[in-house]
């Protein structure tokens, strides 16, 4: 397998276990569709990436396989690759989804369960705030919600990127490209407080001085233990759903469509080069939508 699609296929693997929290044996099923894949270029001699494979190229391959599976095996392995390609473009490595045009089996680019807005509320109620931690913990899962962020995006906020009297924060996403995300009067809250009762109490190490969310030996959160405090949460409150600081972000995202906002503001507060990608909400609750048409519709 070559360096480029071995790399994505590895990032594409801790996606799966991290924020879909999927077991070794079901990644292992899901990394062998890809491997097929990639066996297919190489047999046919295709020097195409995980970011510039076509459709053409894809349909090909599906076409090949649907001569040596059965249907059911078949429909696994589109799922599969359906499941690595949206990957792709939700992280804005691909601008178009070359799996569009495959329709057999019908399957739909799942996303990660979406919190209402009780169950964010319940995840951040049990949070204890007796400890330092707790106070940290509250800011920080309030900003994720309120502000969409990614996690890494989280972790590596600076103190120097607060702009609370203009009622927005700098953030600064993929690429390094920076965007200004609105922050709501609550979570600046619960910010300042988290800074003023308990980060300047904490004996921060060098190099992090500007960082805002920091653990309690002065330097700056992991991913990991992000996702650990979370993943504490939910079991607290019994929630049966898998969970992650992504939730967060499309749950963001979810309840401001919901709500009326318009899928350029979306884009554009979510980080998303491209529409395309925030566009992937419409396909979220069709449930919704359906109730919006029978609600507003003049012709219901």
């Amino acid at each position: 397998m070559s360096a480029s699609w071995l790399s994505y296929l590895k990032e594409y693997q801790n996606y799966l276990r991290l924020e879909r929290g999927l077991s070794e044996n079901t990644i292992a099923n899901y990394s062998f569709d890809i491997e097929k894949l990639v066996a297919f270029l190489v047999t046919n001699s295709i020097q195409e990436s995980p970011l510039t494979i076509s459709e053409v190229t894809v349909q090909q391959f599906i076409y090949e396989i649907a001569s040596q599976v059965n249907a059911r095996s078949q429909a696994r392995i589109i799922s599969g690759l359906k499941s690595f390609f949206t990957f792709l473009v939700f992280e804005d490595y691909r601008k178009d989804f070359p799996m569009e045009l495959i329709e057999v089996p019908k399957v739909g680019r799942k996303l990660p369960d979406t919190l209402a807005t009780s169950e964010i509320d319940a995840l951040i109620a049990v949070i204890d705030l007796s400890t330092p931690e707790g106070e940290r913990n509250r800011a920080m899962l309030e900003t994720l919600y309120s502000c969409g962020l990614r996690v890494s995006e989280l972790i590596s906020l600076k103190i120097s990127d607060l702009f609370f009297e203009e009622g927005f924060i700098k953030v600064t996403g993929k690429g390094n490209k920076e965007r200004f995300v609105p922050i709501g009067s609550n979570t600046v809250k619960y910010i300042s407080l988290y800074q003023n009762t308990i980060r300047n109490h904490l004996k921060i190490q060098k190099g992090f001085e500007d960082t805002l969310f920091l653990n309690r030996r002065g330097k700056q959160l992991t991913r990991a233990m992000v996702f650990t405090i979370i993943k504490d949460l939910a079991e607290k409150i019994g929630l049966q759903k898998v969970i992650s600081p992504h939730t967060f972000r499309h749950s963001f995202a979810t309840h401001l469509l919901e709500n009326g906002a318009d899928l350029r503001s979306i884009q554009l507060m979510l980080g998303h080069e491209s529409i395309t990608t925030t566009e992937v909400y419409m396909h979220l609750d069709r449930k919704f939508l359906a109730e919006v048409l029978n609600s507003f519709h003049p012709r219901k």
